[in-house]
């Protein structure tokens, strides 16, 4: 195989950056590929989880993430493998009196008399100078001054529409190009799986596949296998963090006395002897290290409670 290579189904988790987030399921019909239609969101977490796809004889199917169903549908109707059942009339057009407007300006509403709606007005105690020659001058215009009677735009009330009729919906009829399947989802000479991995991280693991017709068996086998070992890795996990969390709260804690020890060195006594002490850093033995992180795991789970040691996969 490689990445060119054929295939049936895609399916599992997507996550690419902040925007991706979600499972492909990926199904190929009559040698093109179709996504589903719904996006599905991934569960980003630093623990493991389990990804399942149901695909029924009855050409639906169902998507669970640790054994939880998380959508169900019939492939027909989320995937784009076939015509639509149903189109627009093409021949429909909407009356031209049909009204949408929900709300109208009331046309029995007038404007008063009075209402000012000039912003700026002549100014009435201006006058046209003595010798302005409207023959060169063009024709004179005074100068505008604020209106202190103005009351902005006047506008009509709005009022409900009385001959609204709603939004126009476009009538449909059945597609003269529909034709059912009923070979959707069934897919023959499986021999093969493969895995498409694009990481800029590392420390994934993908583990215990599997490809079956019996979906209590699948779901077993993922009880037997993710599900007594999920509580375990997340203890594991709680712990290697709660132990990073001290170890780095000790460098931090060491890199500020060596700061303040600088700063109240005003005659710099000590900053050859620490350069040389930070050239000469001896490493720590393994034995005395692991020892050390023994130590920190048992205070730990003194604090938390026991770490159940995890079983073995018993299928």
């Amino acid at each position: 195989m490689h990445s060119e290579s054929e295939y049936y189904i895609m399916f599992g988790p997507d996550i690419c950056g902040f925007g991706n987030n979600f499972v492909q399921v990926i199904l190929q019909y009559q040698g093109k590929y179709h996504a589903n239609n719904k996006t599905i969101k991934c569960r980003i977490n630093k623990d493991t989880h389990l990804y399942t796809l149901v695909i029924h004889p009855n050409a639906t199917y169902a998507v669970k993430i640790d054994n939880e169903q998380v959508t169900a549908g019939e492939l027909e109707d989320d995937w784009a493998f076939l015509p639509p059942r149903r189109i627009k009339d093409p021949y429909a057009r909407k009356p031209r009196k049909w009204d949408e407007r929900l709300q109208i300006e009331d046309p029995k509403d007038k404007k008063p008399e009075d209402w000012e709606d000039s912003e700026f007005i002549p100014d009435p105690d201006a006058k046209k100078p003595a010798d302005w020659n409207e023959a060169i001058d063009g024709e004179w215009e005074g100068p505008l001054i604020p209106n202190l009677k103005y009351k902005g735009q006047w506008k009509p009330r709005i009022i409900d529409n009385p001959n609204y009729q709603g939004e126009w919906i476009h009538p449909e009829i059945d597609n003269p190009e529909y034709k059912p399947d009923p070979s959707l989802g069934h897919y023959y000479n499986i021999s093969v799986l493969g895995l498409d991995l694009w990481q800029v991280k590392s420390g994934s693991i993908f583990d215990n596949f599997l490809l079956t017709n019996d979906e209590e068996f699948a779901e077993e086998v993922g009880n037997k296998t993710w599900g007594i070992r999920k509580d375990v890795e997340k203890q594991w996990r709680e712990l290697y963090e709660e132990m990073e969390k001290r170890r780095q709260e000790e460098e931090a804690k060491k890199k500020k006395e060596k700061e303040k020890e600088r700063e109240d060195d005003f005659w710099g006594l000590h900053t050859e002897e620490e350069e040389e002490d930070e050239g000469e850093v001896e490493e720590e033995p393994e034995d005395d290290r692991q020892k050390e992180d023994d130590d920190n795991e048992k205070a730990f789970l003194g604090n938390n409670g026991a770490v159940h040691g995890d079983k073995k996969d018993e299928l």
